[in-house]
């Protein structure tokens, strides 16, 4: 089994669980998850966790992004973006593009959000977009979201491209319907790219195709970020031969269980390997019991041999 992240540039018309489906083909293997949602119509990153990597993906989704985007002003429609049912143009030219600059950002920093009706987002157990579709339109509750930063890139009203680096479930459509609405022109978004999720960039990361050609090739190992790089802020703790079963089998253990390991700080989280270099776990060190406790396991038990040993380096 595959163990690790690949940094995916999804690509127009696949849906993120397109992505996922088109990877279990491609690897052979159904342990394979998303960590976000891009719209179909979006573009850019989509970090995919595969085997044992797929316990990152909700701490993955949480992380922020950034994100460039085509605002037009003058246009609303009902899905937030071009690609919606024109609900009201009006004639943006009396937007000064010092106007436009002031208004837009004024929405940096913490803002209450109110989730589209075209999204993913469930009411009464049915998805928004399932009614969206059937012509119902519901209340949803606004949520905050922060905007930590927008940077203007060019402006050729009425049309603005913007960089956008925003906190996880910001809707970038309803970011640019929302500038519009405050500028009284309305406005939509005509183009999103993700170019960063957490420590994932555009700039290497990988097409699908690419994937294939790399898995016939016998180099799809070369694309896989490993598990661990995921926590590289941690320091390590390597665990001695005699001790190293209790950690692989999820237990607490004090500081002279390791072989190696850094001064311990209460709360502080380190990552734990065995002599031979497997990951272990993420663990964090508990001030009161004077122990390492563990935090998130990345060795399933099945793969821990008779002797206690793993049976593959992740």
């Amino acid at each position: 089994m595959i163990n690790g992240v690949l940094n995916i540039y999804k690509e127009k018309g696949y849906t993120s669980h397109d992505v996922v489906a088109c990877l279990r083909k491609i690897t052979g293997q159904k342990k394979i998850g998303h960590t976000g949602t891009l719209d179909p119509d979006a573009e850019g990153v989509l970090p995919v966790c595969l085997g044992r990597a797929t316990k990152l993906c909700d701490m993955l989704t949480d992380r922020d992004k950034t994100y460039e985007t085509v605002l037009l002003l003058g246009r609303t429609t009902d899905t937030q973006d071009i690609s919606g049912t024109i609900l009201k143009e009006c004639d943006a030219s009396v937007i000064s593009p010092e106007k436009a600059e002031e208004y837009i950002y004024r929405f940096i920093g913490e803002y209450d959000q109110i989730p589209p009706m075209y999204s993913a987002l469930k009411v009464n157990g049915k998805k928004l977009y399932e009614l969206a579709r059937e012509g119902k339109t519901v209340e949803r509750k606004s949520r905050k979201v922060t905007i930590r930063e927008i940077r203007i890139l060019e402006m050729n009203l009425p049309r603005i491209r913007m960089e956008v680096e925003c906190s996880k479930g910001t809707y970038i459509r309803t970011l640019c319907h929302d500038i519009g609405e405050m500028l009284g022109v309305g406005g939509c978004m005509e183009s999103l790219v993700r170019i960063k999720s957490g420590q994932f960039l555009i700039g290497k990361s990988v097409r699908l195709s690419e994937v294939e050609a790399a898995k016939e090739n016998g180099t799809l190992t070369e694309l896989i970020v490993p598990i661990d790089e995921m926590f590289a802020e941690l320091e390590p703790v390597v665990m001695k031969e005699s001790r190293v079963r209790t950690a692989y089998n999820g237990g607490a253990f004090s500081a002279f269980c390791a072989a190696a390991g850094p001064e311990y700080i209460p709360g502080k989280e380190y990552r734990v390997y065995d002599e031979a270099g497997h990951f272990i776990a993420v663990y964090r060190y508990d001030g009161e019991l004077k122990k390492l406790t563990p935090v998130k396991m990345f060795l399933d038990p099945e793969e821990i041999g008779q002797t206690g040993k793993a049976a593959e380096k992740p």
